[in-house]
């Protein structure tokens, strides 16, 4: 998944937390993915919203590393990409209670079947529970692996003013 990037956030207690997600969206105001507002990450970034994104793809021998701050992207935005996704994933939003405990899977199916026969073939809402965060870049880091581990770092950090600063770092 070229698209696939680790979001790695800090639990209230300050201890890290990581997991794939999937990048759905970027512009030059940052960089969009989606979730359950009611998962252990979105809790960890109601708490602190300073978070990290990888990408990292080990055929090319590169990697991007994003930091900055997360934040909710609209209602209206949210919409528009529930809508676009397959009927399974609307339905999934709505029937998954994202990072808490279930006794079996079981629960989940019966939640699938059930939502199934609410819905119908009629338009499935997005839950509230569920929307969109922009990652709002403060630093990115370019990698490119090279020989001898001498790799090329360029790393790109906003200043006060919003403006780019570019450094090379070392290997």
């Amino acid at each position: 998944e070229v698209n696939a990037m680790t979001l790695a956030t800090a639990t209230p207690c300050g201890l890290p937390s990581a997991r794939i997600v999937l990048l759905k969206g970027y512009d030059k105001d940052g960089f969009v993915f989606f979730t359950n507002y009611e998962s252990h990450k979105a809790e960890d970034m109601l708490v602190n919203p300073h978070v990290a994104l990888v990408f990292f793809w080990a055929a090319l021998e590169r990697q991007v590393r994003i930091e900055g701050r997360v934040e909710k992207i609209s209602a209206a935005d949210s919409d528009a990409y529930f809508v676009s996704r397959p009927r399974g994933s609307r339905i999934g939003a709505w029937a998954s209670p994202q990072s808490r405990v279930i006794e079996s899977r079981e629960v989940v199916e019966k939640n699938v079947a059930a939502l199934e026969k609410q819905f119908g073939e009629g338009d499935i809402p997005r839950p509230q529970h569920w929307g969109g965060y922009i990652v709002k870049p403060a630093l990115i880091e370019f990698w490119q692996g090279r020989s001898s581990r001498l790799h090329d770092r360029i790393c790109y950090m906003a200043n006060e003013e919003g403006r780019w600063m570019i450094e090379r770092l070392a290997p």
